[in-house]
């Protein structure tokens, strides 16, 4: 699905810079981008380099962003929502990258000089995203190079992230992955009851839904957890925290 066809309700469109600072509705979208992360610190009257047009729009959950064919070349700013990033292995098997959560960014491989071959993002929720190019990118960094330092802080956090979960499909059994990845989530969340359901989770550890299943199974007969249709509630965490130790 190419980026375009997901894009095709408009919510705002914008213009010429003049028009982003002085109209409400341009006014408004400089306002949300100075919730995002790597725009810390800046003005909305810092937005005035951007000269092409920005636009926000929706999406419905389960909906497919931008896919492995899709040359995109835009930066996405979460302002609603979470998105799903992830790959296709040539067995077609999922394996997730990131679960993109809202007041950051997404998208940015074109920007530093690499394809997102083989790369998906997905909304988990209905979501919304605001679409910068990578031209209105450039600008803004060359202008403000603090928007860049501050995007290498984001990269380094998830690159260390993916490396942290490398090491747990390498070195650590699937029972001990799943404690894991649950006891993350819940404390992510501030709630014992995890919204997943056993293909999501196996998307994000490496393992098939089959043997998901049949883990969360002995999970739930240990008195570890209680297993409902879309979600898993926890109940005894300092039990799954001995797992990970396992």
């Amino acid at each position: 699905m190419r980026v375009h066809h997901l894009f095709a309700r408009q919510e705002h469109r914008l213009g010429e810079p003049a028009t982003l600072m002085e109209s409400p509705a341009g006014q408004g979208l400089c306002d949300h981008l100075l919730t995002m992360d790597i725009f810390r610190g800046l003005g909305s009257q810092d937005f005035g380099v951007i000269g092409h047009a920005l636009e926000k729009r929706t999406c419905c959950q389960g909906q497919l962003i931008y896919s492995q064919e899709d040359p995109v070349e835009a930066l996405f700013l979460l302002k609603r929502g979470r998105v799903r990033l992830y790959r296709l292995t040539p067995s077609g098997k999922r394996l997730e990258l990131a679960v993109i959560e809202p007041g950051t960014f997404f998208g940015e491989m074109p920007l530093l000089g690499e394809s997102m071959r083989n790369t998906y993002a997905e909304a988990l929720e209905d979501a919304l995203i605001c679409v910068m190019s990578r031209a209105d990118i450039e600008r803004l960094v060359c202008a403000h190079p603090q928007v860049a330092l501050r995007i290498i802080e984001v990269l380094g956090r998830r690159l260390a992230l993916c490396e942290a979960r490398l090491e747990e499909v390498a070195y650590r059994s699937v029972s001990v992955r799943i404690a894991a990845v649950l006891v993350r989530l819940s404390q992510e969340q501030l709630d014992e009851v995890v919204e997943i359901t056993h293909q999501e989770l196996g998307d994000m550890i490496g393992a098939i839904r089959e043997t998901v299943t049949k883990t969360l199974d002995e999970f739930q007969q240990a008195g570890l957890v209680q297993l409902c249709r879309g979600r898993i509630i926890l109940r005894d965490v300092v039990g799954l925290q001995e797992r990970m130790e396992e």
